[in-house]
């Protein structure tokens, strides 16, 4: 069993309320060897939601306090992505789960690369809230 990002899948839970299919991933699911994921949503954020980046750090910082992850209104929402994180380990460890594929450059998702938090389009190296914990868990973690 394997965790797949749902936006992957098709599945309308992105941030803007839009998909992101990947044909791979949408040829896997037909296998019913993975359990899609929304960590975000999972972490009771909305869909449609504001955009949201990890302001001065990495899901890493975010998980060890050093960091947070806000809205592009400013407001924080980091509880939101510490629960959700939470809860896709959960859900990884349930199934058994050993391997993620996630969504690239998400405050979440993302794995190797997030946007820096300034909302300007600009990447730093790192991980999501959800990819760092997964990967402090022993699931290995690739993103699309």
């Amino acid at each position: 069993m394997m965790l797949v990002s749902a936006c992957l899948a098709g599945v309308n839970c992105r941030y803007d309320g839009k998909a992101k299919p990947d044909e791979e991933i949408m040829e896997l699911v037909k296998t019913g060897e993975v359990k899609l994921v929304c960590p975000e949503v999972l972490g009771g954020l909305t869909r449609p939601r504001l955009p949201s980046e990890i302001e001065s750090g990495t899901g890493e910082d975010v998980l060890s306090g050093k960091a947070r992850v806000v809205a592009k209104d400013g407001r924080d929402v980091t509880e939101a992505f510490l629960l959700g994180a939470q809860k896709t380990l959960e859900m990884a460890q349930s199934c058994g789960a050993k391997r993620a594929i996630l969504k690239a450059k998400s405050p979440s998702c993302g794995c190797g690369a997030v946007y820096d938090g300034t909302f300007s389009g600009t990447l730093r190296k790192g991980n999501g809230v959800t990819a760092a914990l997964l990967k402090q868990n022993g699931i290995e973690v690739e993103t699309r």
